[in-house]
């Protein structure tokens, strides 16, 4: 037998942890790794937080699972909570970011249908990254996520990200509404201007069309706000989020207004795990430790200094560096040359790891509770990296 156990799907690298510790990894072999990738906005609150550890041991020793065909007071409990603090009038719980978007661009063509309407197509933005399931490469424009899996769902439409007239000119008499990334992730940490994001709500209400923001990563306290669109003073209809919303445990979750719920009655969508116990436990943690003006204050403060320090440390190697752009600790620095080089460099020779993206971008996303000395160390370890690093040569 040739194949893997593990399905070779994901090119691993060497780094194998086996322990986490507030902002560092541990691998199996004892070495320690400053983690600013945070499995990728994932870990917001650290490898060793207390209250989300005790809550999900609590609730373990107590109930895991029942299934969605009894009454769910732990679901209940945290749908209310986010009702609470974000736009949304109600929520269906899942497990993945992939799986929320797949509910966002349900709940976005049941409203149709349920105005009479055979409106069906979203328009989504180039260099977008939705997820890996069948719909969610779809919408994307990204055809290495394609190969092999051809065809697509019908029912997307690309345009540039950011080009409000492209977006405006792509309306048609299918279009159901906008499917976008407040900021880009995988896109290279790609901020939307406010022009866009407002121009977007002003079209899908001119138009009665739904605004579907794929948060999965810019949301749930990354950006210093609870969720990005609120730094462009806008309310999306339906929003799909996950990653830091679980702190490490998988979930995810589909918000939506009433308006826009119209479709989603009994029997249109359902899942198994999804708003398990267990993960409600670990979801009402996070936002017991977030959700609050206190910490989105220090999110921010902290994110204005890592810029400033990161705008400083570029201008030492402007042959590396182009430019840092993001909001909160949700960062990028593109870069002028390839960016996954350096990025494994980081890794493998100095500890410290980051994630690479799109547009030869090297996302910064350090946990949330991160603070002085481990801002200091990735300083450290940065340094010492960009001084030591030569430049692949190309064939």
């Amino acid at each position: 037998m040739s194949i893997t156990p593990l399905m070779p799907v994901y090119p691993r690298c060497g780094v194998r942890p086996v322990r986490g510790d507030h902002c560092h990894l541990i691998d199996e072999d004892g070495t320690r790794y400053l983690d600013f990738a945070s499995g990728i906005a994932v870990n917001l609150l650290g490898h060793s937080h207390e209250g989300l550890i005790g809550a999900i041991q609590r609730q373990a020793a107590t109930l895991m699972h029942v299934s969605n065909l009894y009454g769910s007071p732990q679901g209940e409990a945290l749908a209310q909570r986010l009702v609470d603090t974000t736009f949304a009038d109600t929520v269906f719980f899942t497990n993945s970011g992939a799986e929320a978007v797949e509910c966002a661009i349900k709940t976005a063509r049941a409203y149709h249908k349920s105005q009479g309407s055979d409106r069906f197509e979203l328009i989504t933005f180039k260099n977008a990254f939705h997820g890996r399931t069948m719909a969610t490469i779809s919408a994307s424009n990204q055809e290495k996520m394609h190969k092999g899996f051809m065809p697509l769902l019908a029912g997307f439409k690309y345009v540039e990200f950011d080009d409000l007239e492209a977006a405006k000119a792509a309306i048609g008499p299918q279009t159901a509404g906008f499917l976008v990334e407040p900021i880009q992730g995988e896109g290279g940490i790609r901020p939307a201007s406010m022009e866009f994001m407002k121009g977007l709500r002003a079209l899908a209400d001119e138009h009665d069309l739904m605004l579907v923001l794929d948060e999965v990563q810019c949301g749930v306290a990354r950006t210093g706000k609870l969720y990005a669109h609120e730094h462009y003073g806008i309310a999306p209809d339906v929003l799909a989020t996950a990653k830091g919303i679980g702190g490490g445990f998988p979930l995810g979750a589909c918000l939506a207004t009433e308006k826009a719920a119209r479709g989603m009655g009994l029997g249109t969508h359902g899942s198994t795990y999804g708003g398990n116990p267990l993960a409600m436990a670990a979801g009402m943690a996070v936002m017991d430790a977030v959700a609050n003006e206190e910490f989105l204050a220090e999110v921010t403060e902290k994110g204005e200094r890592l810029r400033s320090r990161l705008e400083q440390f570029i201008g030492n190697y402007p042959e590396l560096f182009e430019l840092v752009r993001g909001k909160g600790l949700m960062l990028g620095i593109k870069m002028k040359v390839e960016s996954r080089p350096f990025f494994a460099h980081l890794r493998d020779k100095h500890q410290l790891l980051t994630v690479a993206a799109g547009d030869n971008t090297l996302r910064v996303l350090p946990p949330l509770v991160a603070g002085d000395a481990e801002f200091d160390e990735f300083f450290d370890r940065l340094s010492a990296g960009a001084a030591d690093y030569t430049v692949p040569e190309t064939a």
